[in-house]
């Protein structure tokens, strides 16, 4: 049997692979003008972030290492990693937007639309998953349903085992959480208040299931 032959420009033909854009190696245009580093005197910058991205910045040598805990502290201040929010870190941090887009882009903890102000990550873990964190999370979903201040999502593992179900609220790590607190989670923050005080590590008085003669 004769094999057809291929006609018009295809991969056997310039050796690219489809949908694989062909200048990703290109050099720099070194014409362009070079990015710009946002001017601190002329960008308003909230008081508290400007202090807060300081203190990051004097734990480090290099400065640029403070990036993560910096960009996280304008998500909590815009509620997003937005425009503004990116050109204000840049300003004090006195790098490029783009360096700063380049991390937001890459770690998913960041968020590049408004989402809400209340970040909720349900560890799904295998381990978590043997707890019912899947519950956990439909549960929270149901009972924010409707209220857009909140990013309730899973998230693939939180490295707290020991306390699932869990979630991460706003950073703050709280479990074991029962799928019927959901709606007590929701109004918490509805309300600005702490979800399910002394729930969450590092509360006054908290314990593991096990150190209080439970076993969750």
């Amino acid at each position: 049997m004769t094999r057809p032959q291929a006609t018009g420009p295809g991969p056997r033909d310039t050796g690219q692979t489809p949908g694989v854009p062909t200048d990703w190696d290109a050099p720099a245009d070194l014409s362009k003008d070079p990015a710009v580093v946002p001017d601190l005197s002329s960008v308003d910058v909230p008081a508290e972030l400007e202090r807060e991205i300081r203190d990051h910045m004097a734990k480090y040598p290099n400065h640029r290492s403070a990036a993560l805990p910096a960009l996280m502290a304008a998500q909590r201040v815009h509620g997003w990693c937005s425009p503004d929010a990116i050109w204000q870190v840049a300003a004090v941090m006195r790098v490029t937007p783009a360096y700063l887009s380049s991390i937001t882009t890459f770690y998913d903890m960041f968020n590049t639309e408004p989402l809400g102000h209340h970040q909720v990550y349900v560890c799904t873990s295998v381990a978590c998953n043997l707890r019912n964190a899947q519950a956990l999370l439909e549960a929270l979903q149901e009972a924010g349903e409707g209220y857009e201040d909140a990013n309730i999502r899973g998230f693939e593992c939180l490295g707290a085992c020991d306390m699932a179900p869990m979630a991460s609220i706003d950073g703050r790590y709280v479990g074991p959480i029962d799928p019927d607190e959901a709606s007590d989670v929701i109004d918490a923050l509805k309300e600005g208040r702490p979800p399910l005080p002394g729930r969450g590590l590092g509360d006054d008085g908290f314990k593991l299931p096990w150190e209080d003669g439970s076993n969750g």
